[in-house]
This record gives C-alpha cells, sequence and structure tokens, in this order.
C-alpha cells in the first residue's frame, strides 16, 4: 500500500515539471503576441530610421546640378614605329670588299654603304666593250655599203643584231654589277653593321638595318564601336613615359577590318619627330577626343532609375522626394548626360534610391557639386 501511495504523488510532480519545462520554450514564441493583443507599442531603438510613414525625415545625399563640361575620350595603348625599316643585304653573293658606312650615322638615299668582289664582272664588261667597238665600226661600214647597194639587206641585218645582242649583254652585266653594291633605298639612320670586310656574304646575309625615325608612326588599337568616328586626318595625343609633355599626332590610316580576337580596329598616326627626340619602340599612351559639350547636365550614374517606360530620378523640393522622368545622353564612367528632365539648380538625391518614393520627407546629410566630367574608354 506504501509503494502505491508513492506512485501516486509521482506521478502529478512529474506532470507538473514537464509543464514548466514546456512554458519556459514556449514563452519567447508568445510573448510578442501577448503584448500586441495587449495594445502595447513596439519601441524602435533610438537612431535608427523610422517606418516608411512614421514621419521621421530619410537621410539621403544631395547632388547640385550645375552648368558641366562633358568630354569623352578614348584611352588606348600604341607603340612608336619607324617610317620606314628594312634590313639591308646584298642582291647577289661574293666577298664583301668594302664597308663605307659609320655605325649610327645619318645616311643619303643612294648613298653606297657597302661592296663585294666585282673585278670578274668588270672584267667581262671590258671585253664587251672592245667587241662593242669592233661591232659598231663593222656596222657603220655595212651601213655605207647598204646605201651604195653594194650588199644585201640581210647581211646589214646580221651585223646590226650582234651590235644589239652586244649592248643586251652590256646592259645585264652592268646590272649584275650594280647588285655589288649595297646603297641606301632612303634616307635614315644606319644601325649596327652585322659583317665585317673579308667576310663573304650572300643574299641571305644582313649587312646592317636602316630606319627612318622622322616621322614617326603611332600604332594603336581603338574599339569597333568608334570605327566609323577615328578616321584619317584625326587629331590624338600620347604621353610617353618619362617625359613630362605630351605629344600631338595625326591619323592618317585605319585598318580596313576589325580583329576578331580583340574586337579592336589598328589605326595609325603621323607624329613629325623633327628634332628627333622619340626612338621607334617606345610604350605610348594614347588618347583620342571624341566630342566635347559645354555647359551641360550630367549625373552621377548611381542616381539614374530604369523603368519600364524609360528612366527616372528623385530631387528634392520643399524637403520632400520628388520624382522627375529624364531623358539620357552622353555617358561616361560615372555619369551621364541628362538632355531633358532637370534643370541648372535642381538638388539631386544619389543615396538611399530603393527608398525613396514621391512625396516623402528627406533631410539631407551631404551635398556634392562637380564641373567637370571626362568619359574614359580603353
Amino acid at each position: 500500500m506504501a509503494l502505491h501511495m508513492k506512485k501516486s504523488i509521482r506521478t502529478p510532480i512529474t506532470i507538473i515539471l514537464i509543464v514548466v519545462v514546456l512554458g519556459i520554450i514556449l514563452f519567447p514564441k508568445i510573448k510578442p503576441m501577448l503584448i500586441s493583443e495587449s495594445g502595447s507599442k513596439i519601441v524602435t531603438p533610438t537612431g535608427a530610421k523610422g517606418p516608411r510613414g512614421s514621419g521621421q525625415p530619410l537621410l539621403a545625399s544631395g547632388y547640385v546640378i550645375v552648368p558641366t563640361e562633358m568630354n569623352e575620350l578614348i584611352y588606348s595603348t600604341g607603340s612608336l614605329i619607324p617610317d620606314e625599316e628594312v634590313e639591308l643585304s646584298f642582291e647577289a653573293s661574293g666577298k664583301v670588299v668594302g664597308i663605307f658606312f659609320k655605325e649610327g650615322a645619318r645616311v643619303k638615299k643612294g648613298e653606297l654603304l657597302a661592296k663585294i668582289n666585282d673585278r670578274p664582272l668588270q672584267a667581262q664588261l671590258l671585253k664587251l666593250q672592245a667587241q662593242r667597238k669592233l661591232s659598231e665600226e663593222r656596222e657603220f661600214r655595212q651601213r655605207q655599203l647598204l646605201d651604195r647597194d653594194a650588199i644585201s639587206r640581210e647581211s646589214y641585218d646580221q651585223v646590226a643584231t650582234e651590235l644589239q645582242s652586244l649592248d643586251a649583254d652590256i646592259m645585264l652585266l652592268v646590272a649584275r654589277i650594280s647588285e655589288t653594291e649595297l646603297r641606301a633605298p632612303f634616307d635614315g639612320v644606319v644601325g649596327l653593321r652585322l659583317v665585317s670586310e673579308g667576310a663573304y656574304a650572300t643574299t641571305q646575309t644582313k649587312i646592317v638595318q636602316l630606319v627612318k625615325i622622322s616621322p614617326l608612326k603611332i600604332e594603336f588599337s581603338i574599339p569597333e564601336r568608334y570605327a566609323g568616328e577615328v578616321t584619317p586626318g584625326y587629331p590624338i595625343t600620347f604621353v610617353i613615359d618619362g617625359i613630362q609633355k605630351s605629344f600631338t599626332a595625326e591619323v592618317y590610316a585605319v585598318a580596313p577590318k576589325v580583329d576578331v580576337d580583340t574586337r579592336t580596329i589598328v589605326a595609325r598616326a603621323y607624329y613629325p619627330n623633327k628634332n628627333e627626340e622619340l626612338k621607334p619602340g617606345r610604350f605610348a599612351s594614347v588618347r583620342a577626343l571624341l566630342s566635347k559639350i559645354d555647359n551641360t547636365i550630367s549625373v552621377p550614374t548611381e542616381a539614374i532609375i530604369p523603368e519600364m517606360e524609360g528612366e527616372k530620378v528623385f530631387i528634392i523640393k520643399n524637403g520632400k522626394a520628388q520624382e522627375v522622368k529624364v531623358t539620357l545622353g552622353l555617358r561616361t564612367e560615372s555619369h551621364v548626360q541628362i538632355q531633358k528632365g532637370l534643370s541648372f539648380g535642381d538638388t539631386l538625391l544619389t543615396t538611399a534610391i530603393l527608398q525613396l518614393r514621391q512625396g516623402i520627407p528627406v533631410q539631407l546629410d551631404t551635398l556634392v557639386t562637380n564641373k567637370s566630367i571626362v568619359n574614359k574608354q580603353q
């Protein structure tokens, strides 16, 4: 009987413990419901923004619209290349018997630079010239006889043909002798010589490099969408690392096709380089001005809100947000031209864009102005 009484007492205690544990677990979840039903208010922590419609102003940054200069530029990289460049070689093979240039010196077009042995050819030329003299005298006598009808026309024609054949042989030999001479094909500066006197040179042997560095060419690439804007005669500027000034050049040619790998088109410009201060092969940072707009309206890109019907922005007027439909123009990396919708002096809202609504109170925390915007395209 005592055992039965102990079991009767233990059962109510177990139930009470279970109820207490369940209460501890569920109380945090039902507490908000109890507070809401009792009519209590939820208090926003100090410093936090109130919910929309509470009357508390929304903090946002403002951008005062002033007349702006917008420049659309293409920034590219390029290289300086010579106007003309060639590696000179002989047109014939033979022993080098003379080198007549000084390394790094300036030479004129047609100037003799080097020569290979031509003595056998000169000897053949003397022989042919002697034969021609005899053939010429024979032709003279035969012509006189033909005028008197002393010989047949056929006999005269044979002598005349021999003279013409000798003339052709002499011309061929003179051409072969000229192939033993290496002459400058244009005005320029010779580089370092690659052979010495006494060496045997073939038509594949490089003797010296000749370059023309006045003027210079600047080769650079532009995005394909600007292919129709950068045309011959277009001015560009470029800078060289280590030189504290910019240089001006003029485009003279644009490639006829777009590179399918880079989606760019190659252009070349001339720089006079009259003082020859720039050397071929150097790296150049190129800039081309596509368009320049004075006294226009430009706004930060982040202030633009795209919609199905177009784009809009928010301005602040009388302490409240006002929605304005806008028409966009030139785009830069950070700004957009506004062609219609805004006026100088308007204060554009640039932050809290997602929270802005027509007519809600707004308080400015910062105010920015900007007068010069440049578009940089790589």
